[in-house]
């Protein structure tokens, strides 16, 4: 039964899939492919006429092309690393006139793109060449194939999974004799670790909002891998993984990194695949070998097509060594890797990236999945279906969601992470971490009431700290009331989106009362954020100025998702909605808003307007927060 049950499930779920594969590329065809060449190019999705600065070949003898757009001034576009692109040839009469690539970087004018084929095109050296933006489908593919390994496993550690994750097939716990205990974590987090190690199948860890749930998993990858056996350690993000890597190698484990390395932090490319290549003993014969193929491939493509016997039998020959010298480095490389990737303690890569061709057939032991509350599912089952033991799941579904794009799909259950499922079916299993260290407590109460049933507890070390900066402003919590001042929202026609200048007004004003004070000395941390992009974009606007006589001081204004995973002494939140309807839009995300709200250390100071706000039970719940706290002000104070 729990066989049947799971298979239903994995078949709605390849479903829902598709739903969004079909709205994301009905999305990119209104943007992009059905408008002429010159929209495209003046919509930055085509960069047409390029030139050609150089050719080459990368590891594994792929060849790249690096190309540059003739013009004076930097223009907006949208092409970026790990893009994929369509490279044209916009001459008559030409054969095979397209061929897909990735790019590798894009600097200024310039791009530098691998492309999807064995070598360089004919065309390449007949001028009118170009790049198009492509609708990239290879994370579809990775999670369409994952997903169909995962309904059709029927037996096997995957079959175990998706009962598991489906079904209503149990997971069990072995007992250890000597439980582990760092001294430098807490008893919740040292309880995580103790049951990550203990897991015969899946651990969970629900990590709430600075309650180190990133330390913690690091901590436990360490023990797991003193007690033998490789891992796999993911998340959804390059950011997310790129500090998982940081904190692994910090800890002195041999870790890879695999990935588009201009997508990853430059700190770290010496933990990539690549660097480990370049600085083994065999580099210089394998760049020796590269250098000889591409000479006597240029010394064949010397040859006209019109010539004789003799000159077509020396290009057939120097193709042949070409090819031959390619395919003795092909060799060499493949060693190198499969050495490099056996020696390693920990892989890591993205979701989707972990099935890179370097790690197609490859097995761990154990895979961790960080940030795994924003993991669309069909991407999680890409790592898992690697995993031969223990699946490591870790987040909080109480901040972002995964993005999805298809409504329809998001409401019949797309939005709905793996980790959400198990804290579901699991309960008693997941290990909460619940104490937190960014906060004071005040700044954390709403939250902890409405998502964790105040299960939280702010250390010692944050839970009264507040700014000492001005008599009668240490309050760690202000909730400015807009109602009543007439403050209407206002929409920008070309983007829709929302923004509210005079609400901006009265932020301001809040804020430079404490930047008057505020010195190299004593200078706090400050983040501005709004739900709404184009509130952000008419702020910054509104602020260039002020870091001319006042770059001291540490301040970035963005979304909320921009704030995902950091903290400032100081936040502001910016709400904009303020209408006759009581409409607040994607306010109702509140998984969004606890991001927003957590991201403060020190003082959070929110801005809205409570006719509007009012009517909604989230927040309604939050302005009866705010006034138990005392924390309630009104914007007529700031009106002067």
């Amino acid at each position: 039964m729990s066989k049947e049950v799971s298979i239903k499930k994995i078949q709605r779920l390849l479903e829902l899939l598709k739903m969004e594969k079909d709205e994301d590329i009905a999305l990119f065809n209104r943007q992009i492919l059905q408008v002429s060449l010159h929209q495209r190019t003046q919509a930055g999705t085509t960069w047409y006429p390029l030139e050609l600065k150089e050719t080459g070949y990368g590891l594994g003898e792929q060849p790249f092309v690096v190309l540059e757009k003739n013009q004076e001034k930097t223009e907006r576009h949208q092409f970026q690393a790990g893009k994929i692109v369509n490279f044209f040839s916009n001459m008559p009469a030409v054969e095979n006139p397209h061929v897909k690539g990735i790019i590798n970087y894009v600097h200024k004018n310039t791009v530098k793109v691998f492309l999807y084929d064995n070598d360089h095109p004919d065309w390449i050296d007949m001028g009118k060449i170009g790049l198009d933006l492509l609708f990239d489908d290879r994370s579809y593919r990775e999670m369409e194939k994952a997903v169909k390994d995962v309904l059709e496993a029927e037996k096997g550690r995957l079959a175990d999974w998706r009962d598991m994750f489906k079904g209503e097939k149990g997971i069990d716990f072995a007992r250890i004799n000597k439980p582990y205990f760092i001294n430098l974590l807490n008893d919740s987090q040292n309880e995580a670790i103790n049951k990550i190690v203990a897991a015969e199948d899946i651990a969970v860890v629900h990590g709430p909002p600075g309650t180190g749930k990133t330390t913690t998993i690091v901590e436990a990858i360490q023990i797991l891998v003193q007690e033998g056996g490789r891992l796999l350690a993911t998340a959804p993000s390059n950011t997310a993984v790129d500090l998982l890597t940081l904190k692994l190698s910090q800890k002195g484990l041999n870790v890879i990194r695999i990935g588009n390395i201009s997508r990853i932090d430059p700190a770290l490319v010496d933990l990539t695949l690549e660097k480990r290549l370049y600085n083994s003993n065999e580099a210089k014969e394998i760049k020796r070998m590269k250098r000889q193929a591409d000479d006597y491939r240029k010394m064949a493509s010397k040859y006209k097509r019109k010539f004789g016997p003799a000159e077509r039998e020396q290009r057939k020959m120097l193709y042949k060594e070409a090819r031959d010298l390619r395919n003795q480095v092909q060799i060499i490389e493949s060693y190198l890797v499969n050495k490099i990737l056996e020696e390693a303690d920990v892989v890591t890569a993205t979701l989707v990236g972990s099935n890179n061709r370097y790690l197609q057939g490859k097995r761990f032991k154990t895979v961790v999945i960080d940030e795994a509350a924003q993991a669309l599912e069909p991407a999680t089952w890409i790592p898992i279906s690697k995993a031969d033991e223990k699946i490591v799941l870790a987040g909080d579904p109480f901040q972002l969601p995964p993005t999805v794009k298809s409504i329809k799909a998001a409401k019949q259950g797309l939005e709905k992470t793996l980790i959400e499922q198990c804290l579901e079916r699991f309960p008693k299993e997941v290990s909460l971490l619940d104490t937190q260290y960014r906060m004071n407590e005040t700044i954390m109460g709403f939250s902890n009431q409405y998502f964790y049933d105040n299960a939280l507890k702010a250390d010692h070390s944050v839970r009264y700290q507040k700014l000492h900066l001005l008599d009668g402003e240490h309050a760690a919590l202000e909730f400015i009331d807009t109602a009543g001042c007439g403050f209407d929202e206002k929409q920008n026609p070309k983007t829709l989106s929302l923004y509210n200048p005079e609400e901006y007004g009265v932020l301001w004003r809040h804020l430079d009362k404490l930047i008057s004070v505020i010195t190299e000395e004593n200078s706090p941390s400050i983040g501005i954020i709004s739900p709404y992009r184009e509130q952000v974009l008419y702020i910054k606007e509104q602020v260039t100025d002020f870091f001319d006589y006042a770059g001291h001081i540490d301040m970035d204004i963005n979304t909320i998702d921009s704030f995902q995973g950091q903290e400032r002494d100081i936040i502001y939140i910016s709400l904009v909605r303020s209408n006759e309807k009581g409409e607040i839009g994607f306010l109702k995300d509140y998984r969004r808003m606890n991001v927003a709200m957590t991201r403060a250390r020190k003082k959070l100071v929110v801005i809205g307007d409570s006719a509007t706000l009012g009517k909604d039970p989230f927040y309604e719940a939050f302005l009866e927060y705010c006034e138990k706290q005392e924390a309630y002000k009104s914007a007529w104070e700031f009106m002067y």
